[in-house]
């Protein structure tokens, strides 16, 4: 997990995540000055990359641009500072600054793992309005696939740390090669406590002794119920990684039209 420091490495940072920003660019400068024209920096709403010259116009920008990402909608807006009668900075000059407000539209939904499952279901996934990550441990994952347009695939070594990135309500799909892997992932997503869905592939074996496991870690039924395995539509059969996922997309389909998700998680009793 690498936090950008640029604004071209905050774009795509905010972009492999579905996260709201908003690109602040200098358009045009005259007299002195903090920064130049083309001058950028990107906002989102607890952080801020780079910088168009800090003080006060900073200051006043960045709270602009999350005025701006409340309203929830895709804009552009356009801002004159005359620097020394606007905001009481000594250097006199005067800029004008452009605002591009780049919104989330759509359900972000995290795929954990590349495997022969997942290189059959994110294809159909990446039809729907989704924003689709696909994330895997292996650095070499991703290596001769071909990944369909608008799906951002991120390599981690501890890929439970890209959990605490995913916007809130995201939901996540864990379908990895380690069922130890499996066990972070899935206990991390409960404990951030943010994520209506978390399914996890496997056997009814395997989802009943994480469960149990689960259960000794104190998670309440109602964090539970939002852990979903096996995951998929039961109601289609089938082992091959193709019928494994036409199951899991008929119930993220499902979803994507507000129905329930059927689920017997709980936590067992001691």
């Amino acid at each position: 997990m690498i936090t950008p420091r640029t604004w071209y490495d905050a774009l795509s940072f905010c972009h492999q995540h579905g996260r709201a920003y908003v690109l602040i660019t200098v358009l045009s400068s005259a007299g002195s000055t903090p920064r130049d024209l083309g001058a950028k920096m990107v906002v989102t709403g607890d952080s801020q990359y780079d910088t168009i010259g800090g003080g006060h116009l900073e200051f006043d920008a960045v709270n602009k641009a999350r005025q701006y990402l409340l309203g929830g909608k895709d804009a552009q807006h356009v801002e004159s500072y005359p620097l020394s009668s606007k905001l009481g900075q000594c250097c006199g000059g005067a800029v004008k600054v452009l605002f591009e407000v780049k919104s989330t539209h759509s359900q972000t939904l995290a795929v954990f793992g590349a495997g022969h499952v997942a290189q059959a279901l994110v294809p159909i996934l990446a039809q729907l309005p989704l924003n689709l990550l696909w994330i895997d441990s292996r650095p070499d994952a991703f290596d001769n696939l071909t990944i369909p347009a608008h799906v951002n695939t991120v390599c981690d070594p501890q890929p439970e740390g890209e959990l605490r990135l995913l916007p809130e309500d995201s939901w996540v799909l864990i379908l990895t090669h380690d069922h130890q892997l499996d066990f972070r992932l899935s206990e991390t997503a409960l404990k951030l406590a943010q994520f209506p869905y978390v399914g996890m592939i496997g056997s009814e074996t395997k989802a009943k002794r994480f469960r149990t496991r689960l259960g000794h870690r104190q998670f309440s039924n109602q964090a539970m119920r939002s852990f979903v395995s096996p995951v998929g539509e039961q109601t289609i059969i089938g082992k091959r990684p193709i019928e494994v996922a036409v199951s899991i997309s008929a119930q993220v389909i499902n979803m994507l039209n507000n129905a329930p998700v059927n689920t017997t998680s709980e936590v067992p009793a001691e």
